[in-house]
């Protein structure tokens, strides 16, 4: 291990060992089985795992980087108290990630550059309804406009969580990445928030499968398994917690994610007050050529 890591891979570093234990407070909340659900509006729920783990993520950030910019989902004034049990203060590095050889394009990033991005709980809607495989923990380590290291994880994976993280420029890790299937396109887009709009929207893209699954984090992780080609969802919902990991992960994996007219999304901390993915989400596989893909988007919106 180099005598100095750099800033973007003790974040990532943190990240992980940090998501092990906000998946664990997840689980327990499970066990427990009182959720202390809250209606937020607009289909958007919350529960006490959402509020907690972020408790335990964002003042285990803040306890080792304080002066780094940190934005998180929720922000009623339970989720923002940084009064946590020792324990869910996190200070372990992943030894991994310190292990790994830093881009160079990344080597003199300082705090004033980072933002993180963090959904203490993707898929709340169906974490309530007890579909668990849908629920990912997501931290998206940004530097300046770009999501470049994050962690996707999983709390129920075989009933123990499993880390996925990506650093753009060094790779992915903690599971194997696999290509789709060659013999039938495959898309992978919301369950919960399904509409006339995205129904009609996807038509276009048949003949293919579709594959309704919750949380942004979920529909990435279908696409870097091989499950999908793609991840479309041609409206407005998702926000930047949900798409700043994910993309880092894809983007280190060789993939990417833009908006409906193939533009990034800023993930810079001037966005906290409109974190708002205005124009869809479209995702695709390292196997598929993301350019030839929008074009096929344009035209089905051009027919709209």
């Amino acid at each position: 291990m180099a005598q100095k890591t750099a800033l973007v891979c003790k974040l990532l570093a943190s990240a992980v060992s940090i998501s092990h234990k906000a998946g664990k407070i997840i689980r327990d909340v499970m066990k427990k089985g009182d959720l202390g659900i809250i209606d937020k509006g607009e289909n958007d729920l919350q529960t006490e795992a959402d509020r907690s783990a972020q408790r335990c993520i964002v003042a285990s950030f803040k306890s080792l980087y304080p002066n780094i910019c940190i934005i998180a989902e929720e922000v009623d004034k339970i989720s923002q108290n940084l009064d946590v049990p020792k324990d869910w203060l996190i200070s372990e590095l992943d030894k991994d990630i310190l292990d790994l050889e830093c881009p160079k394009s990344l080597l003199n990033v300082t705090e004033d550059q980072i933002t993180i991005w963090i959904d203490p709980l993707d898929g709340t809607s169906e974490f309530t309804k007890g579909l668990i495989d849908h629920v990912t923990i997501l931290i998206g380590v940004c530097v300046n406009d770009d999501a470049v290291a994050g962690v996707i994880y999983q709390p129920f994976w075989k009933n123990q969580g499993r880390a996925l993280w990506g650093l753009v420029g060094s790779g992915v890790g903690g599971f194997e990445l696999k290509e789709p299937p060659t013999d039938n396109k495959v898309y992978v887009t919301t369950r919960s928030h399904y509409d006339k709009t995205i129904e009609s929207f996807i038509d276009g893209l048949k003949p293919c499968e579709i594959i309704r699954v919750g949380g942004a984090g979920n529909k990435v992780l279908y696409i870097l398994e091989g499950k999908a080609h793609a991840y479309v969802y041609p409206s407005s919902g998702c926000k930047r917690w949900d798409t700043a990991a994910p993309e880092a992960v894809l983007r280190a994996a060789g993939g990417i994610l833009t908006d409906k007219f193939g533009n990034k999304y800023s993930y810079s901390k001037d966005n906290e007050k409109d974190p708002l993915n205005k124009d869809g989400v479209f995702a695709t596989s390292p196997a598929i050529n993301h350019i030839e893909f929008m074009k096929l988007i344009s035209d089905i919106q051009s027919k709209m």
